[in-house]
């Protein structure tokens, strides 16, 4: 889960240096990484599984074994699931924190879809295949290999560095709740399931995406109920075409345009990347938000529309009982994706509204998930992951985003705790198949990867 943050004072366009593509990692740190993911992927951390305390055990041997004390490794069991933590003493342990986070699950993958089993982790073409090898047991790995080179050469950080591996985070995040809750005095959270690089059809870097704000996903239930009845004696109700007449007002309305300093900052940098006639209104909407015609030609496309506005969209529907008889209920699933700082009660009242049908009930389905805030962008902060970035990829244009979807950072958002998604995953946008089939993270973003982590922790924590 990546989008996009705003990087100081510039999100500017300068040339990019290429990344040059490779077959294996060259350096022992990106093998590290990849012998780390090789083993990650090979443990199906599936919902109802129970694997996640087999990949953390996996997990806190090698950080053990690197140096990390026993007691500074923690595995907290929830239910089948639960959460890893690693603390890297620093020389101040009285400062708060840093938080470095990533997540152990993944989503559930049939083997009989793909080409290869998603379990079995296969090299080849350039890329690691797996589920999980981009969305997160890549960075995962990357941040695992970054923090044992770190301790094996004695580096000590001005303050403790925690390593966070959650273990629902495809699903209820209550491990993410609960490790919120065990870190709420951290200072600082840098998240690696978010942000990241887009490589230019050639394989140079495009651009790269700090993520520093999400949108509050919701899921809100519409049902209607009635007694039914024969076909053959059709009455006024009728709760499948009742709830088709809500259905469409819900999918033909647009909620209004908003702007935040977000997603003004990332539009703003990412109008240089952009083709000339979309960057226009990129930059005329970033100018003025009532501006309607660049508000709609933003809408029109599909990787600016998330940004403009809240989003409801109908994605699932039910309903009768019997080809001959009158349906008894019918019901749908609105998926909303919500601006921050929009109330979810807000959105649900719009809903209300549009259906105006009181005999249509309208349900928020709890799956975890949280209002979402933006975090504000600390420049020192900012400054070292440029550093990082400018170190990998001299030039490269820097822009701040928001994702669509939701990630662990939310829950630590919401106590105050800033956030920034920095994944040192770069790939191509049709090579990046996260929840789908041929999962696949190029090999040669591990070395860089690896050496990026490492510079972000020296350079904040120095």
């Amino acid at each position: 889960m990546r989008f996009l943050a705003p990087c100081l004072a510039a999100a500017v366009g300068f040339a990019a240096a290429p990344l040059h593509a490779q077959e294996q990692p060259a350096s022992a740190a990106g093998q590290e990484a990849l012998a780390i993911l090789r083993e990650a992927i090979e443990v199906p951390t599936v919902e109802g599984r129970g694997q996640v305390p087999v990949m953390a055990e996996k997990l806190t041997r090698r950080l053990v074994e690197a140096g990390f004390a026993a007691t500074d490794v923690r595995f907290v069991p929830m239910g089948e699931t639960g959460y890893l933590t690693a603390r890297y003493p620093g020389r101040d342990a009285s400062a708060k924190p840093i938080v470095v986070l990533a997540h152990m699950d993944v989503v559930e993958a049939k083997p009989e879809d793909w080409e290869r089993d998603p379990f079995t982790a296969v090299v080849e073409d350039g890329f690691i295949f797996g589920r999980g090898a981009i969305d997160n047991k890549g960075d995962l790995a990357m941040v695992t290999a970054a923090a044992l080179g770190l301790m094996r050469e004695g580096w000590q950080p001005s303050r403790d560095i925690v390593l966070v591996f959650t273990g629902d985070e495809e699903t209820q995040m209550a491990t993410t709740a609960a490790a919120a809750q065990a870190l709420k005095n951290a200072a600082l959270v840098l998240n690696a399931d978010a942000g990241g690089g887009e490589l230019a059809e050639n394989g140079e870097p495009f651009v790269y995406t700090v993520q520093a704000g999400e949108k509050t996903y919701a899921d809100y239930r519409l049902t209607l109920t009635d007694a039914g009845g024969h076909s053959s004696r059709p009455d006024d109700t009728n709760p499948i075409a009742d709830l088709s007449a809500a259905i469409l007002a819900v999918a033909q309305y647009r909620f209004p345009p908003q702007l935040s300093p977000l997603t003004k900052a990332y539009l703003e940098g990412s109008a240089a990347n952009a083709e000339p006639e979309i960057a226009a209104f990129m930059r005329a909407y970033a100018a003025d938000p009532t501006d309607t015609a660049a508000a709609e030609a933003l809408s029109a496309r599909p990787e600016y529309v998330g940004v403009v506005r809240t989003t409801c969209v109908p994605t699932m529907v039910q309903g009768g009982h019997a080809p001959n008889a009158l349906p008894q209920s019918a019901s749908a699933n609105v998926n909303c994706r919500i601006f921050p700082g929009t109330p979810r009660a807000e959105v649900q009242a719009k809903l209300t509204e549009l259906v105006a049908n009181p005999a249509n009930t309208i349900e928020f389905i709890d799956n975890g998930t949280i209002e979402s805030l933006e975090s504000p962008l600390q420049p020192e902060i900012m400054a070292a992951i440029e550093a990082a970035i400018t170190e990998r990829a001299p030039g490269l244009t820097i822009v701040p985003g928001m994702s669509a979807g939701a990630t662990d950072s939310m829950h630590f958002r919401a106590l105050g705790i800033p956030a920034l998604g920095i994944s040192a995953a770069f790939i191509k946008p049709e090579d990046e198949f996260a929840h789908g089939l041929n999962e696949r993270l190029p090999l040669a973003t591990l070395d860089p990867g690896v050496r990026q982590w490492q510079t972000v922790l020296r350079t904040i924590a120095r």
